[in-house]
């Protein structure tokens, strides 16, 4: 281990399963060490460090192509308690480029799960580091913002935390990188699974009542559901694509997904795309990412957050209802609702910092929100959101 002069070298106090011995670290930028123990794939890997706070959904999170780029530090000490299952994953691998836990995961205790959580990281290639001080890691980001890392597991302890500081400053970072063009999928395709439920699982749509788009730009598999769940019949494309391609599929609504970087990256091909849907009347529904291209479709701006919003437990207000609903968030990038033009209307936002968390535009069907309304923290307090979708199509099909 070689840290430089300027390292400030933070060992965590090590728990009785935790190794005196580090066999894994995240370097910062700006030359600080965290140390600890390995799990999952032995390996590096730079990003940006966010936190987490939620308490569960730890491979849900691992998952969402939102969180491509990004190291999480999980701020609930008891991850890996209920191991993993395919059923709870929103693509078909994992995104996020590691993670960071306080305690070593633990094996698995319930009746659903498949794997571990150590194996399934191994198996994915993904690195995580337990033993870390998560809180000091969460007022770190909290205080100065989410900074460029390095994450690095050597089974050995080799670890060079020089080479690692340079790798963490030399990233370029989220701002400014079209990040759905590596999430989104290749070709267009089908999508019928509805909503797990007790009783049946995953079943399939084999009714449907309206025809959709949705323009995939890192799209969780649970968002699909919902749309199959109120009685569409979904067809995915991918990010690039066109408005004619859109169009030929005569939608009824064009879904916009959630998915990760910067908004104005990606909306330099996907926003002519939304601006000639909108043209074309047709009931627009975007969720995160989908809200903020669709925001800058319609002429405002986006900004980059110091520390995002990351986390199951986020107050946001209807502001047409005044009915606060907990809500799922993973976004560091939001809309300035200084920016809004006319006609545009903001529905939702945070009650922690009251930014912006939903638009809807006067006169046509087009809303949509920042939060995840497919993720289930309230328990169900956004799913109306889908309901709402439905019943703007319905609508606009009568006129």
């Amino acid at each position: 281990m070689t840290p430089s002069d300027t390292a400030i070298v933070e060992a965590s106090k090590p728990g009785d399963d935790i190794s005196t011995r580090p066999t894994a670290c995240i370097a910062l930028a700006d030359g600080t060490i965290f140390l600890g123990k390995g799990f999952g794939a032995a390996g590096e890997a730079v990003g940006e460090l966010c936190f987490n706070t939620a308490m569960t959904g730890y491979q849900e999170v691992m998952t969402d192509p939102s969180y491509a780029g990004q190291i999480i530090a999980f701020t609930f000490p008891h991850i890996g308690n209920t191991g993993v299952t395919p059923e709870d994953e929103e693509c078909g691998e994992a995104v996020a480029l590691g993670m960071v836990t306080r305690l070593d995961p633990t094996d698995p205790s319930n009746w659903r799960a498949t794997a571990d959580l150590r194996s399934w990281m191994h198996k994915n290639g993904r690195i995580g580091i337990a033993g870390v001080d998560t809180r000091r890691i969460t007022r770190r980001v909290r205080d100065l913002g989410m900074p460029h890392a390095a994450i690095a597991y050597d089974p050995d302890g080799n670890l060079d935390t020089d080479a690692l500081i340079e790798r963490a400053r030399g990233w370029n970072g989220i701002e400014g990188a079209d990040l759905a063009k590596d999430v989104t999928c290749s070709a267009p395709y089908e999508w019928r699974e509805k909503r797990w439920t007790w009783e049946d699982g995953y079943t399939d749509q084999t009714a449907p009542k309206r025809k959709v788009v949705a323009i995939d730009y890192g799209a969780k598999r649970n968002i699909l559901r919902c749309l199959a769940d109120v009685g569409c019949d979904v067809t995915v494309l991918p990010a690039s694509a066109t408005a004619d391609e859109v169009l030929s599929h005569n939608p009824d609504g064009v879904f916009l997904s959630n998915g990760p970087g910067d908004p104005a990256a990606t909306g330099a091909y996907a926003v002519p795309t939304i601006k000639a849907i909108i043209d074309k009347g047709l009931p627009i529904f975007g969720v995160c990412l989908g809200h903020q291209m669709l925001s800058l479709a319609l002429g405002a701006k986006t900004e980059k957050m110091k520390q995002g919003h990351h986390g199951a437990n986020h107050p946001v207000k209807d502001m047409d209802t005044g009915k606060v609903e907990i809500t799922s968030m993973n976004h560091g990038f939001t809309v300035d609702r200084e920016s809004l033009p006319g006609g545009v209307v903001e529905s939702h936002i945070s009650l922690f910092d009251k930014t912006n968390c939903g638009l809807r535009v006067e006169g046509k069907p087009i809303f949509s929100v920042q939060y995840h309304p497919e993720a289930s923290p309230g328990p169900r307090d956004s799913h109306y959101l889908f309901e709402r979708f439905a019943e703007t199509i319905d609508a606009h099909r009568k006129d």
